[in-house]
């Protein structure tokens, strides 16, 4: 076997982000030699960008809080927003999750706390109102010595050029973990932009992939398993209009690596995919060149389509407001671009959230995506909307901030609302749109990445359209088709979930090499109670 690779190494891993990071870390600690290949110059993909919320059930950081929550609590949850037709995958997620927290927080370098952020879904059994999410513990930057110069950076200093922060936090701390806790092992050997071209099949089982490395081929063997959680395809046009996934690479917020490739390297050697067309969805403020970025946590204003008018709860978790604004396109009515319409009591500061900050209003003014008006009709005229929607509209809404009661949209009756609410009045998710200047910003559709991808079984292998297992072929994150199918049960479900299938990945890559090297016992996989399997 090893005549037929350039290196024999036992596992790879494609792509460097949270969740490629877990299964490399815990395949190299259990003294695996692991490689980790990432196509771009910086390690950290998508969660870099992120806060790092992770959203997993019932794990150990919770339980030190007081988060009264369990596996079997979120499984009912999950079950009410999700469905059945994922059941196994959700069975064991939600089975996993707390031993694969307990199992990095072992490590020092690795330690999580919890931070309230409310499930997405308050109607669902057991949705709890303050969440059940964990998140990496801020660090110094300079406790990654070298390694901060191979790590992503934040959005505001990748787009904008903005110096680094000199504290990590979110996924820049969650990623600086996991470099360090990678490095700590001794077996681990991350390799940035160095691409995966292609899988190596020997029979029925992929054996290793060829790699991109100065521009030549490279044969890299994998004794016992290659995990994909290289990002979707976000990043790829032609992709996005072969699957007709709504938006553009314009609108994604996925690092520069999510080109869809290990999927289509999986695809071409007999793997079945699903839900090709979904993403992870947000609204995003449009940018003078024409990006539309991540926006949330709105303190004020309403969004109105091409009509001027309300189209839904402004305050919706985001993939839920990116859905409303997919369901009003479908009505023939333009909404994207939508307008961000509010008044003078914010001054030039844009009443809401961005991931990619506003820092020079000028040019968003001079780019058009940011107009005023000393009148509502002045304003309709200039986004191009009607006036007397426009008028009529606002009018009803401060009758609704005056009475404390979306009568259109609940909005403010649900705990995400006014999670990041900060108006005066019976309703502080209402703030009334009264006095001029009277301003709209422009927004588009934005997504964290696709959603479609591998399909796989609890184990996080690989399957083919026929059902069968691809040995030696694992997937996880936006790389598969995602275990929550076309909804987003909470904050941090991406990146938890990428991390828990990483991780079931690495266990059974690691339960196949202790098996071929004759080991007496079996590694410690869980069962669905988080019990160790019998050997």
């Amino acid at each position: 076997m090893a005549a037929e690779f350039d290196e024999l190494v036992d596992v790879v891993v494609v792509g460097s982000g949270g969740g490629a990071l877990t299964g490399a870390y815990v395949t190299a600690a259990a003294g695996l030699a692991t490689v980790v290949l990432e196509s771009t110059d910086r390690f950290g993909g998508t969660t870099a960008y992120s806060g790092a919320g992770l959203w997993l059930p019932g794990n150990p950081a919770l339980r030190r809080s007081g988060v009264q929550d369990s596996a079997d609590e979120a499984r009912e949850y999950l079950r009410a927003v999700v469905g059945e037709e994922s059941a196994a995958l959700q069975d064991a997620f939600l089975d996993s999750a707390p031993a694969m927290v307990a199992e990095l927080e072992k490590n020092p370098v690795l330690p999580f706390e919890y931070r309230p952020f409310p499930d997405y879904f308050d109607t669902a059994p057991n949705s709890l109102p303050l969440g059940r999410d964990i998140f990496p513990v801020d660090m110094d930057r300079t406790e990654l010595g070298e390694l901060a110069d191979v790590l992503r950076p934040a959005l505001p200093t990748e787009r904008l050029g903005l110096p680094d922060p000199a504290e990590l936090s979110g996924g820049q701390a969650l990623i600086g973990r996991l470099l360090l806790a990678c490095q700590g092992t001794g077996h681990c050997d991350p390799r940035a932009s160095t691409p995966m071209t292609s899988l190596i099949v020997d029979g029925d089982r992929v054996v290793g992939v060829v790699a991109a490395v100065d521009g030549q081929d490279r044969r890299i063997g994998a004794r016992h398993g290659v995990l994909m959680a290289a990002g979707g395809f976000e990043r790829n046009a032609e992709m996005r209009a072969r699957y007709q996934v709504p938006g553009d690479v314009l609108g994604s917020m996925g690092a520069p690596g999510g080109s869809g490739r290990p999927i289509e390297a999986a695809v071409e050697i007999g793997a079945a995919v699903d839900l090709m067309d979904q993403c992870w969805w947000s609204p995003g403020l449009t940018h003078p060149d024409g990006t539309s970025t991540f926006t949330l946590g709105l303190v004020g204003g309403i969004f109105v389509n091409s009509a001027g008018e309300r189209f839904a709860n402004e305050s919706l978790p985001y993939d839920q407001m990116g859905r409303a604004v997919l369901a009003g396109e479908a009505t023939g009515v333009s909404h994207v671009p939508f307008w961000l319409v509010f008044d003078g009591r914010f001054g030039t500061e844009l009443p809401a959230m961005s991931t990619v900050p506003i820092i020079d209003r000028d040019a968003y003014v001079e780019a058009g995506t940011w107009r005023t008006a000393d009148t509502l009709e002045g304003l309709a005229a200039a986004i191009g909307v009607p006036a007397e929607n426009l008028v009529r509209t606002v009018d009803r809404f401060n009758g609704f901030a005056r009475n404390g009661k979306d009568e259109d949209f609940t909005r403010g009756e649900h705990p995400y609302d006014l999670f990041f609410a900060s108006g005066t009045g019976p309703n502080p998710a209402l703030v009334a749109i009264e006095n001029g200047p009277f301003q709209a910003v422009q927004f588009g559709l934005s997504d964290l990445g696709t959603k479609g991808g591998l399909v796989t079984d609890t184990a996080a292998r690989v399957q083919r359209a026929d059902g069968t297992t691809i040995g030696g072929l694992y997937a996880a994150g936006n790389t598969m088709a995602s275990m929550t199918r076309d909804t987003y049960p909470g904050p941090g479900t991406p990146v938890g979930t990428c991390m828990v299938f990483s991780y079931l990945a690495a266990l059974d890559m690691i339960e196949r090499a202790r098996a071929e090297s004759g080991a007496r016992e079996a590694p410690a996989r869980r069962s669905r109670k988080g019990q160790p399997w019998p050997n």
